[in-house]
């Protein structure tokens, strides 16, 4: 049986860098690649008055998005600012921790670096969590404490990055090594607590198909172009999703022989899920309104969905549709996680379960047609289509039960899916 999955709602996401902010920003060069030792500096690196023993709640401050701390941090650089724990510039302090609350528009002239965290102004994160804003923090007292703005990471290794720091050298944006210079402390990630990620629009989903003969996802962009991506071996079955929560979904394959799941991630490596037993049909979806995708298989036996939890425990088991019916999964309605559904062939009709655990019936397509589902219009919650594998054509329907796009692509054999395969980074 040729089955189609789709994936995934749309995401927001942090803009690695606002449009033209590259050219803007200065060259990452120092003269001085590691800074002049801070405690020699009468004000140290951080703040040279001292901090109360318990650090006041702070006012609330406003909200930013992430591409705008940047550009605060940036508008810095360059200014010849002489640093001095005992000097101002536009109302903050010119050291680093002045510098930082700037950035994140903290009330000035600003906190100190012992008080980021006990203020509730930040929060401790993790290094897999550090996004575009954040910050890499030593939160000694006086000249024992720095802190340096996070902007992105150098490479897929996550051994340095690219940040923002008042030292005593003056402003500068460079490579950093994770997570600061050695001889200088410990220096952990943080979050300021009124930073958000930017809003990207991410696009309407599109379609795609596998092709068997040839191991080969062969997937539509918006602007009609074709993308190849090679994938798997014979007896193979596609999925696709968000396996990384961000940017665009990438494919995946399910290999009956082994039930094992191979995921492909953005840089072109490979996750592997074992989940399922034989005879299982794959599935994905965000089961459980995470930032990521995870998998699933639907057992034709027993008419149950098995859907995985991000820990890799049995997150839901669900009774679900009859015999020959073809499983599917979206978000139906709108609701903050994905559901699963069938389509019936026999009556060519989608069986949508609903977050309440109602049934949504919606007839579309005709004998021989195969399920897709995605958010074809990029209006929110996803919508129905059908794959026609003699024509090849897609039949997208729209919110209103018309016909929103008929797209023809694909090849005899193919086998349908769908996604997001140029959403934004």
């Amino acid at each position: 049986m040729s089955i189609t999955t789709r994936r995934s709602l749309a995401l927001t996401a942090a803009t690695l860098l606002v449009a033209g902010f590259a050219a803007a920003s200065p060259a990452v060069a120092s003269t001085n690649p590691v800074p002049a030792a801070f405690a020699a500096s009468p004000s140290g690196v951080g703040v040279a008055n001292p901090t109360p023993a318990v650090a006041p709640r702070l006012a609330a401050a406003p909200t930013l998005t992430r591409s705008e701390v940047l550009q605060r941090a940036n508008s810095w650089v360059g200014l010849g600012l002489v640093y001095s724990g005992g000097g101002t510039y536009q109302g903050y302090r010119t050291d680093c921790s002045g510098y930082a609350s700037m950035a994140w528009q903290l009330g000035g002239p600003g906190l100190d670096t012992t008080s980021y965290v006990p203020a509730g102004a930040a929060e401790w994160i993790d290094k897999a969590d550090l996004k575009p804003g954040d910050a890499l923090l030593n939160d000694g007292a006086g000249p024992n404490g720095h802190i340096a703005l996070f902007a992105n990471w150098t490479d897929a290794s996550h051994t340095s990055y690219m940040g923002y720091e008042f030292t005593p050298g003056g402003v500068q944006y460079r490579t950093i090594p994770y997570p600061y210079f050695s001889g200088h402390g410990t220096f952990k990630p943080v979050r300021a607590n009124n930073v958000v990620d930017d809003v990207v629009d991410p696009g309407p989903e599109n379609v795609g198909v596998y092709r068997p003969s040839t191991h080969e996802f062969h997937l539509r962009l918006d602007d009609g172009q074709l993308r190849k991506i090679g994938w798997g071996t014979v007896g193979d079955r596609p999925i696709a999703g968000n396996w990384d929560g961000q940017g665009p979904e990438n494919v995946g394959i399910y290999r009956p022989s082994t039930h094992t799941f191979h995921l492909r991630m953005d840089n072109g490596t490979e996750k592997q899920i074992g989940w399922g037993s034989t005879g299982d049909i794959p599935i994905s979806g965000n089961w459980d309104g995470g930032k990521n995708e995870n998998v699933g298989v639907y057992r034709p036996t027993n008419h149950t969905f098995y859907l995985r939890a991000d820990d890799g425990t049995l997150l839901t088991e669900a009774p679900w549709g009859d015999d020959g019916d073809i499983p599917v999964s979206g978000n139906w309605d709108g609701g903050h996680a994905d559901n699963y559904g069938i389509y019936r062939p026999s009556t060519h009709e989608f069986h949508l379960r609903m977050d309440d655990g109602t049934l949504k019936k919606v007839g579309w397509g005709t004998t021989g047609d195969l399920p897709v589902v995605g958010d074809w219009d990029n209006t929110g919650p996803d919508n129905l289509g059908i794959y026609r594998p003699g024509a090849h054509q897609f039949h997208l329907r729209a919110a209103d039960g018309s016909l929103l796009t008929q797209l023809t692509w694909g090849d005899d054999g193919d086998i349908p899916l769908s996604g997001n395969w140029d959403a934004p980074q």
